[in-house]
């Protein structure tokens, strides 16, 4: 497993992967904070696309990315994890929201539980998903950051007229 990191304007981003995927983005602070395993090894040539998209992204110049990602996990969590990645880039869903389109209504908590499971946050949108009434919920790399995310989307966004750092759309 290869490592580096990223300088963002929400700090320091761990990237983690092999040469064929991206396995990991670890936030600086927060329960999504990681620290390099003893074997992994520093390299920043496997993440050369991965930093060039993230700057862009951070710079507000991209809204998807296009690159390769190990996500590993359950059906359903792998179903929630490609509904993440619907939901577009400036808008948010509810949990609820999700639940629905992976055709498990009732399923809301454990919607959350998978979405707070991501390991490639911001690549995979989990910070796009909020409470129901609209407000922001637990996030691995603390509410600050899943907002800083949120209002840096809203005013990149192809909608100037949102003044919401969490505009709200049902996916």
């Amino acid at each position: 497993m290869y490592y580096c990191y990223l300088e963002t304007p929400i700090g320091n981003l761990l990237l983690a992967g092999d040469d064929e995927a991206l396995a990991l983005v670890g936030f600086p602070k927060g329960s999504m904070r990681h620290e390099p395993e003893t074997d992994w090894i520093y390299n920043e040539k496997p993440f050369a696309a991965t930093r060039k998209q993230l700057r862009e992204y951070f710079a507000g110049d991209r809204t998807e990315f296009d690159l390769a990602l190990r996500l590993d996990g359950t059906e359903f969590q792998l179903q929630v994890l490609d509904a993440l990645q619907q939901i577009p880039y400036g808008e948010t869903a509810s949990y609820g929201d999700i639940a629905k389109r992976i055709g498990r209504p009732k399923a809301v908590r454990a919607v959350g539980a998978a979405n707070g499971r991501n390991p490639i946050p911001i690549i995979v949108p989990c910070h796009r998903v909020i409470g129901s009434g609209g407000d922001l919920t637990g996030f691995g790399g603390g509410l600050d950051t899943k907002e800083a995310l949120l209002r840096l989307e809203a005013e990149n966004s192809q909608f100037p007229n949102v003044v919401s750092a969490a505009p709200t759309r049902p996916v």
